[in-house]
């Protein structure tokens, strides 16, 4: 099938290379024309000069970009997908961005005769290199029908879970985990550090019974090792905590955990840990302990 796919970052790249992989004709556009003549070198395909061109003539258009600022410019500023849009095709947004934005663009989009897909992910990097991401969307049925086969590339999971909107929705919800999760590992390894217990051996134990998560058993050594390279960085997490405060203000859920999450992640970043992985508020809680 003819793809586009916009927007070659860290999760983008092996994304669009799967699609490759799978046999579907892949036009590509990235903002760095370098990174996308990188990926045509190594996968075939086509580079285009604008989102709008790439989109041209493709049953599905994904797009995978970093805030709703750079989704809005994609599609809808000079030169955007939708612009090229073919009548009865689909655009799939993979971004993590806020739902009334997702809501905003189907509606365009419908209005214009082609259907639209809010499907963030999650899994990293290291899911996105394996095609082993987990997606989650909002849309019609009819659209989603159209999209999946095309994310089946790149997916473990993926699932409809509502309208437009939805898939983001859902993303907020595995963010406000996340941040709970490696907070809780992080105040657990610190402590198990200051009663004197060899915090490794502690978590081979528990990590056996009800406090076992995928945090504890894929980053708590990292963590105690000072190790904060792993992908997703505490200025995305932010960018995404804000998302998710922002619609609780609108529907009134109350979010005091992860409130108290982000002002931890703004420590780290004042930190100089900007681009520190996630697993990093353990560095906080370590400075913490050691009174500096």
């Amino acid at each position: 099938m003819r793809v586009a796919f916009i927007g070659l970052g860290v999760m983008g790249y092996p994304m669009a290379g799967h699609l490759a992989a799978q046999g579907h004709d892949v036009t590509v556009y990235n903002r760095n024309s370098e990174k996308a003549a990188q990926w045509v070198a190594a996968h075939g395909g086509r580079a285009a000069p604008t989102p709008e061109a790439a989109a041209r003539g493709c049953t599905v258009v994904m797009a995978c970009v970093g805030r709703d600022s750079d989704v809005e410019a994609v599609t809808l500023g000079p030169g955007g997908a939708f612009a090229g849009m073919t009548k009865g095709a689909v655009f799939v947004d993979h971004t993590t961005a806020s739902a009334g934005l997702a809501r905003r663009l189907a509606t365009d989009a419908a209005a214009a005769g082609f259907g639209f897909v809010d499907a963030p992910v999650s899994g990293g990097e290291q899911g996105a290199k394996n095609g082993q991401l987990t997606i989650m969307c909002g849309g019609t049925e009819a659209n989603y029908a159209k999209a999946e086969p095309i994310m089946a590339a790149y997916a473990r999971q993926c699932r409809l879970l509502g309208p437009p909107g939805s898939g983001q929705l859902a993303k907020m919800v595995n963010q406000i985990c996340i941040a709970g999760a490696v907070q809780g590992l992080s105040e657990a390894l610190s402590f198990a550090r200051a009663a004197g217990l060899d915090a490794a051996a502690v978590i081979e134990v528990i990590s056996k019974g009800a406090a076992q998560s995928w945090q504890m058993e894929n980053r708590h050594r990292t963590m105690l090792a000072n190790h904060y390279d792993h992908g997703f960085a505490v200025e995305w997490m932010r960018k995404d905590l804000g998302i998710c405060l922002a619609e609780a203000r609108e529907n009134g859920a109350s979010l005091p955990l992860t409130a108290l999450v982000d002002q931890f992640y703004a420590e780290v970043e004042a930190m100089g840990g900007a681009r520190w992985d996630t697993s990093s508020l353990f560095a906080r809680m370590e400075k913490l302990r050691s009174g500096q």
